[in-house]
């Protein structure tokens, strides 16, 4: 049955027309073979988002959106293909990318270690990756603490001595809060920093800033202390969380300078501490 149906004879049927392939159109198609370059460019697509109109002739010409050919960068990875060892990389964001590298478990494990006053390896824990997050949001959280608590401290002080008198938010808490943290977080270890260069002792200035970062962590502890009104109290939280924040700087200046005389250094980095405490304590907790 199969041998008869495909027997039958199909050029009588309706549509049944040979395909006529015509001189003419065998020429064209050997035209365009000519006319295609065999180093034409491949383009990418789809294009990229580019503004407005003729996005494809930009592409194509090495500007914002549209085609990109192969093989040329975009203007990201342009970007992010500027060499860290020049003035270029100083200013382009991907050359601190690596100092931003780091997990939630590090992180906690390096505020935790700043906590120990008497440990004195906290360097020997960042030495392989060295980070600028917890400079950046511990400070960031201190002077929001600072401010936010420190005028509520204000606030019990107040009503504990007389509680009909009215009382008013000091906005000039946060731009004390601001400068006084960020300029000591960043101008104390960059002055170290230039010190021990010019003393011929190596020195790494992200390094510094990592460790004087996390030794701000106790401050931010202590602020949530600093709310109880009474005096006293406060002047006996204020000078031990000093003095442990202090000592975890001094004890680990001493280890990172190990071998170099600079005692003078350490002392000045543990007062400077204590300088800090007492610092906070009379302006946001009065």
């Amino acid at each position: 049955m199969e041998e008869s149906y495909t027997g039958l004879p199909t050029s009588h049927l309706l549509g049944s027309v040979p395909a006529v392939i015509t001189e003419e159109n065998n020429n064209n198609n050997n035209a365009i073979k000519h006319e295609v370059s065999p180093d034409a460019n491949m383009q990418i697509f789809p294009p990229n988002n580019g503004g407005g109109g003729g996005g494809a002739d930009r592409g194509r010409s090495g500007g914002g959106g549209g085609y990109h050919t192969l093989g040329s960068p975009t203007a990201g990875e342009a970007f992010e293909q500027q060499p860290t060892n020049t003035w270029a990389g100083v200013f382009s964001v991907s050359s601190y990318t690596q100092y931003f590298n780091v997990d939630t478990d590090v992180v906690l494990t390096r505020l935790i270690s700043s906590l120990n006053p008497v440990g004195g390896d906290f360097f020997s824990k960042i030495d392989a990756n060295p980070d600028l997050y917890g400079l950046i949001w511990i400070s960031t959280t201190l002077v929001f603490v600072l401010a936010s608590l420190g005028n509520l401290a204000a606030y019990l002080m107040q009503k504990r001595t007389d509680s009909s008198t009215s009382w008013s938010f000091d906005v000039s808490y946060v731009n004390m809060a601001a400068c006084s943290i960020y300029g000591y977080a960043i101008v104390v270890p960059l002055a170290y920093y230039f010190f021990l260069q010019y003393m011929g002792s190596n020195s790494s200035l992200i390094r510094f800033w990592c460790m004087w970062g996390y030794s701000l962590t106790i401050f931010i502890i202590s602020s949530f202390l600093l709310m109880i009104p009474f005096e006293f109290l406060r002047w006996t939280i204020i000078i031990a969380t000093g003095g442990a924040s202090a000592c975890f700087v001094a004890l680990n200046l001493k280890s990172y300078m190990e071998g170099n005389d600079l005692s003078v250094a350490i002392v000045a980095a543990f007062f400077l501490q204590i300088a800090l405490a007492v610092f906070i304590k009379v302006w946001f907790f009065v």
